[in-house]
């Protein structure tokens, strides 16, 4: 049910500004479509169990596909290599506080906390990506090149839907870990590169 309705998501996206579109905008469509789950989540506590799930599952496609199509480009091409190592320390972040989420109970009173504290960071790291590396992007980009990555990152948060937060792989990682500038991570375990990936995170 949770792919069947983010495939409908992304038909949707694909919709909007021919095909698939500027991935600037479509990152931003995703972002409404966060906060709209985060209003749903707060103000309609019968749909927790139903809806965590979806945030998870968008929350977490999103990310890695962000991470493994977009902020590439946007430290190598757009020139936005700061911002893009502070955005991906900030997807660090968010993903252990949605794996935190995702492992409490959705009728609990702990619930309450653990979804203001994801909604806090996910609503500070939009707000930056928003004013800072979009903006760079959309400025330095041709719009052929961001149509293109555009495809690159549907294709990819396509392939990641109904993954976890705690699904993530070793490549994954280390990815996260090039995109953050984290060095001597080579030679590392997957336990290892998380540890320090998160370690260099919360710096």
């Amino acid at each position: 049910m949770r792919v069947g309705y983010w495939q409908g998501i992304t038909a949707q996206l694909e919709r909007t500004n021919g095909m698939p579109g500027d991935v600037v905008d479509l990152i931003m469509q995703d972002h409404r479509e966060v906060e709209r789950l985060f209003d749903e989540l707060k103000e309609n506590p019968e749909k927790r169990p139903n809806l965590l799930p979806v945030l998870t599952t968008l929350l977490t496609a999103h990310s890695r596909a962000e991470e493994a199509e977009v902020y590439p480009v946007a430290a190598s091409e757009a020139g936005e290599k700061d911002e893009v190592s502070h955005s991906q320390q900030e997807h660090i972040e968010a993903d252990q506080l949605l794996a935190k989420l995702a492992e409490t109970d959705p009728t609990s009173a702990a619930f309450d906390k653990a979804l203001q504290n994801l909604i806090d960071a996910v609503s500070h790291h939009v707000e930056e990506e928003e004013t800072k590396v979009l903006p760079g992007m959309r400025s330095n980009l041709s719009d052929e090149r961001r149509t293109q990555l555009g495809e690159a990152f549907i294709a990819s948060r396509k392939q990641h839907l109904g993954e976890q937060p705690g699904d993530i792989t070793r490549d994954q990682l280390a990815q996260q870990a090039s995109n953050a500038d984290i060095s001597g991570t080579s030679g590392l375990t997957k336990d290892q590169l998380q540890h320090k990936v998160q370690k260099e995170a919360e710096l």
